[in-house]
C-alpha cells in the first residue's frame, strides 16, 4: 500500500494537485480542534464545521482525548495557542467511538499474540509505564469529553483568555452535540 501511495504522491506533485491547499502555518480562524483520529472523520469532521485547509489546526489521537495534562495533544494545543495565534479549542468526540469501551486486557492478548513478550510488558510496568491506563478507553463519552476540556482549561500552561468547548459529532450525520 504505501508503494501506491508514492506512487500517487508522484503524480500528484507532477500534476501540481498541491497549488488549491497552499496556505501558510497560521489557522485563519483562530481554532484548534482536538478530535479522533476515526476514518469516519477524516472529511466529515472539516466538511461537517464548515473547515477548509488553512482554518484550523487539527489535532487527532484515538479517543480526541487529552489522557495527560502533558501528553502530546495537550503539547500540541499549547504551541498552536503560543507559536500559531489558536485563541479558540474545540474538543471534538464522536458517537459509536472504537476507543469507548477500549481495554489494555485485550491489546495485551493481541500483542503477545503478535510476538510481544510477557516479559516486555513486565519490562515496561517496572519502568513506571501504566499499560492498564495509557491503553485504557473510556466508558461515558460525554463524561470524556468534560474531562478532557477540564484538563485543558485547568492547565497550569493554558491562558484564561482561550476558549475552550467540548462537543460530540454524530459520526454518521455530523451533527454536533455540545456537552457542558
Amino acid at each position: 500500500m504505501i508503494d501506491e501511495v508514492i506512487a500517487y504522491n508522484k503524480s500528484f506533485v507532477a500534476s501540481k494537485g498541491y497549488e488549491k491547499y497552499v496556505t501558510d502555518k497560521y489557522p485563519d480562524k483562530k481554532l484548534a480542534v482536538l478530535s479522533c483520529m476515526d476514518t469516519r472523520l477524516t472529511e466529515l469532521l472539516p466538511a461537517a464545521l464548515g473547515l477548509k485547509n488553512g482554518d484550523a489546526k487539527i489535532i487527532k489521537n484515538a479517543g480526541g482525548l487529552v489522557l495527560t495534562p502533558f501528553d502530546s495533544a495537550m503539547r500540541s494545543l499549547i504551541i498552536a495557542i503560543y507559536e500559531l495565534g489558536v485563541e479558540e479549542v474545540m474538543v471534538v468526540a464522536h458517537t459509536h467511538c472504537g476507543a469507548c469501551h477500549m481495554s489494555f486486557a485485550h491489546f495485551e492478548k493481541e500483542m503477545v499474540s503478535r510476538g510481544v513478550t510477557e516479559e516486555t510488558l513486565d519490562t515496561i510496568r517496572r519502568c513506571g509505564i501504566d499499560l492498564d491506563g495509557w491503553l485504557e478507553g473510556f466508558k461515558d463519552t460525554p463524561e470524556s469529553v468534560r474531562k478532557t476540556v477540564n484538563t485543558i482549561k485547568t492547565h497550569p500552561l493554558m491562558p484564561k483568555d482561550v476558549v475552550v468547548r467540548g462537543f460530540i459529532i454524530d459520526s454518521v450525520t455530523g451533527e454536533l452535540e455540545e456537552i457542558k
